[in-house]
């Protein structure tokens, strides 16, 4: 089977999760288009912020892409690609699709709160406790994972020297990625830009910080410098509004994912 087949095959098979299933589970839930959601009922300006869909999707779209993009070709390389196709695609459309779609109509329907509240409000406080020491857990694990991978990939000083100017790169591009996602969060926020007129901001500031990340590695800090950074930045992102950094970050990454797609689709039709 050629690289062109699974590509049409999983496109197929996604489209038609998205068609079918998700439709059914939309209306098994009483997914309601016409209702106000909580981020217009309760709009506060922090955690509760009408946006538009575009800008939506894109942050939630980023926001899903964690560890697979990574741990995928590792996993394939070791047992073949027929398994991990076959959890992407199944797990994918019949758990991940669910998992967050089901999250996120809960949430609808009890005026934004999250799971832990939802939790107490239909299995008690007992459960909420449990739920909540879960996620607690579970996000020291995650959040220690990833803080080591971003600090070793910036800091990290190689014999090589291309490594480390592709390190101190990609440094400077992320970093330039937070700075320009906050800029965008308050122009958006004080000018209210059209779709495009935002697309277009987007798209030049992501082009802007591959090139200056390109033209100025920042090479000067080690992976203990980078560890400190990248708590601190966890702790700030965690605390500020939402339309503030984690919003237009996403938005911003999205399209670095998109292109990121359309090459991979563009080399397997190359290559075949």
């Amino acid at each position: 089977m050629n690289g062109i087949t699974i590509l049409l095959v999983s496109i197929a098979a996604l489209f038609a999760g998205y068609i079918f299933y998700g439709k059914r589970l939309a209306k098994k839930w009483g997914v309601d288009a016409s209702k106000k959601t909580p981020a217009y009922e309760f709009e506060d300006g922090v955690d509760y912020v009408p946006t538009d869909s575009n800008v939506l999707f894109g942050h939630q779209f980023a926001s899903i892409a964690g560890a697979a993009p990574i741990i995928g070709p590792i996993v394939a390389s070791t047992y073949g690609w027929l398994p991990v196709l076959l959890w992407c695609l199944m797990g994918g459309i019949f758990f991940g699709g669910v998992q967050d779609f089901g999250a996120m109509v809960a949430s609808v329907k009890n005026e934004g709160h999250s799971l832990g509240y939802i939790i107490q409000k239909y299995l008690g406080k007992t459960g909420k406790t449990l739920f909540l020491l879960f996620c607690w857990l579970f996000c020291i694990v995650v959040i220690a994972a990833f803080a080591n991978i971003v600090a070793v990939s910036f800091g990290s000083v190689s014999n090589n020297p291309t490594l480390t100017m592709s390190n101190g790169s990609t440094a400077t591009t992320s970093s330039l990625f937070i700075v320009f996602a906050v800029g965008l969060g308050f122009f958006a926020r004080k000018f209210k830009p059209n779709q495009i007129l935002q697309t277009v901001i987007a798209i030049a500031l992501l082009v802007i910080a591959m090139f200056i990340g390109l033209k100025a590695p920042m090479t000067s800090l080690d992976v203990h410098g980078w560890s400190y950074i990248v708590f601190v930045y966890i702790f700030v992102a965690s605390v500020v509004p939402v339309w503030a950094l984690l919003q237009p970050r996403d938005y911003l990454n999205s399209f670095l994912l998109i292109f990121m797609i359309a090459a991979a689709v563009v080399g397997i039709i190359i290559a075949r």
